[in-house]
């Protein structure tokens, strides 16, 4: 081209790269509705108090449960030693109350034992893992919360368990079935008339017959209450399918999932 056209090529250039934003340095934001409101994370209050037997896997049991509330965001945890921490003061700012590996006579006043019915009949929500059912024998209002008492573990041992509620969310990602070590309990009544029951030992797999149920989920007055019988050793508490069957089971007893 002749000296000439540099002149107008020089401002045909300027104009395009006027016309033309350059790109930015970074994903754009996708485009798409905008996020609704923030959700408060459910508030556990968990109690890990002993006065039977005490669990080797409770620092475990507290340490998972810290962490798939801190991995989630869909929770928080305060844990206790303290059976005086339970009050209606104290649940007052709680959305889930969770006996986690108790035993025994608790020592609660009957102002505590009031505050814990009032609790999850005004609403609250109540977990009990394992040894949960070995706990407070002589409230009778708390049998029928926790929905049964301990009686014995004939098995400790590599067995089959049966899930029954596939649909509900503590029970959803377990398949039908699955396979787990651990000490597996036998109550001292069926809970299964008074109850959903979600999961069930495969007695096959353990050389004898009946009807023994692990896991439970019921309504009491407007609030909800869960159990599980598993949760022995410390292996139990790690593994991806137990801690999927207690995030599904927080979601429902926060009434975030149904």
């Amino acid at each position: 081209m002749g000296r000439a056209a540099c002149p107008a090529l020089l401002i045909v250039a300027l104009v395009m790269g006027c016309g033309s934003p350059s790109q930015p340095t970074s994903n754009p934001v996708p485009v798409g509705n905008p996020p609704g409101p923030t959700v408060a994370p459910l508030r556990l209050l968990v109690l890990t108090a002993t006065y039977g037997f005490r669990h080797d896997s409770i620092p475990t049991a507290r340490q998972v449960l810290t962490q798939l509330g801190a991995q989630t965001g869909e929770f928080t945890v305060s844990a206790t030693e303290d059976v005086a921490e339970i009050t209606a003061v104290r649940l007052a700012s709680t959305d889930i109350l969770f006996f986690a590996l108790t035993t025994g006579e608790l020592p609660f006043s009957d102002a505590q034992k009031q505050a814990i019915l009032d609790f999850v009949n005004a609403g609250g929500g109540f977990m009990g893992a394992h040894s949960a059912t070995d706990t407070l024998y002589d409230w009778a209002d708390y049998g029928r919360l926790v929905g049964a008492y301990f009686k014995e573990h004939p098995w400790t041992q590599d067995a089959t368990v049966t899930v029954e509620g596939g649909s509900h969310p503590a029970t959803r990602d377990l398949g039908a079935s699955f396979r787990l070590f651990d000490e597996y309990y036998a109550f001292r009544d069926n809970p299964r008339s008074r109850v959903q029951v979600l999961l069930s030992l495969n007695t096959a797999s353990v050389g004898t017959t009946g009807d023994y149920p692990l896991a439970w989920a019921q309504s009491f007055g407007q609030g909800r209450s869960f159990y599980t019988a598993l949760g022995h050793f410390q292996s139990t508490w790690t593994d991806p399918r137990f801690q999927a069957h207690l995030l599904g089971a927080i979601r429902w007893v926060g009434k975030r999932a149904s």
